[in-house]
Formats: structure tokens, C-alpha cells, sequence
């Protein structure tokens, strides 16, 4: 159970870029779930991820000399899950589509994007949460890149229908 749980059902073990196929599982699995009418499912999953890393990541590191192997991928999940809640919730809220090809697929690809460049890049306190080098850390970062790329999809958003496109309707 440990295992299934820190590689995220052995998703973790796919290359190249684990962490990217984790995050891209998670936006699959996030609009699935906003296409079947459970789109508060999204924030309740990134939290029960969240426990779920924080109890698995330990237990799975125990023993071992890599403090962030790349098969671990709960973090990436649990951060994915946060930071396309911060768009999943407002267009449920209004009645909004969420679609691969169609609707508001911006809602899922920008949150998509944006915590893979956070992840990636480690800017501010997500290079700090990183730099731990232990089971929190591994967590952390991943959490922290979720609220901030939610926040910058949210502000994104927000430029682009308060600004962009009343002027392109012009």
C-alpha cells in the first residue's frame, strides 16, 4: 500500500518525466471528475492526496539514500489537485464547462502548465520546501507550486475576461 500510494498505482515508475505523467494522470482524472458532476471531488482528492503523501513519502524513503527518488509522485499529484481546484470550483460555480477539447479547457490546461513550471523551477519558499532534503520537503514543494500556480490561473483568468476580452470584443 505504501508503494501504490507514493508512486500514485506505480504511475511514479513511467518514463521519462514521472512527475509529468503523474500531474497529467491527475488533470485527467480532475476533469473526469468535473465531466461526472463531482467537480468538489477535485479539492477533497488534492487533500486526501496530501494525507496520503504525508503518511506514504516516510515510509517509503526509510531505508533509503534518494531523498526524492522520481518514482515518488503523490506529491505531484496532490499539487496538480490543488492548484486546478482554484478553477475547478469556480466554474462549477457557474455553470461551466470543463472539457478536453471544448468549454473552459484553459481551466485545466493553465493550472496544468503553471504547477509543472513551478515544480520544475522551485522559485521562492518552493526551492526552500525542496531544499529540506526530507519527507516534508518532498511534500511541501509540491503543495506550495499547487497554490501558486492556482493563484497565477486564477489572476490569469481574471486578466484575460477583464481585460483581453472586452477589448477583443471591441
Amino acid at each position: 500500500m505504501i508503494n501504490l500510494t507514493a508512486t500514485f498505482f506505480g504511475i511514479g515508475h513511467l518514463r521519462p518525466a514521472s512527475g509529468t505523467w503523474a500531474s497529467l494522470a491527475a488533470v485527467v482524472l480532475a476533469v473526469l471528475a468535473f465531466q461526472a458532476g463531482l467537480a468538489l471531488a477535485v479539492p477533497v482528492a488534492a487533500v486526501l492526496a496530501t494525507l496520503a503523501g504525508f503518511w506514504a513519502v516516510p515510509l517509503y524513503l526509510r531505508g533509503r539514500d534518494d531523498s526524492d527518488p522520481s518514482e515518488v509522485v503523490i506529491d505531484e499529484v496532490a499539487g496538480q489537485w490543488i492548484a486546478i481546484s482554484f478553477t475547478v470550483i469556480p466554474l462549477w460555480r457557474h455553470g461551466a464547462e470543463l472539457g478536453f477539447f471544448s468549454g473552459a479547457w484553459p481551466g485545466w490546461v493553465a493550472p496544468f502548465l503553471l504547477f509543472r513550471l513551478f515544480d520544475i523551477w522551485k522559485p521562492w519558499i518552493i526551492g526552500r520546501a525542496d531544499r529540506r532534503g526530507d519527507a516534508a520537503g518532498v511534500m511541501l514543494d509540491d503543495i506550495i507550486a499547487g497554490f501558486f500556480a492556482g493563484i497565477t490561473s486564477v489572476l490569469l483568468a481574471g486578466l484575460y475576461h477583464a481585460v483581453l476580452e472586452p477589448w477583443l470584443l471591441t
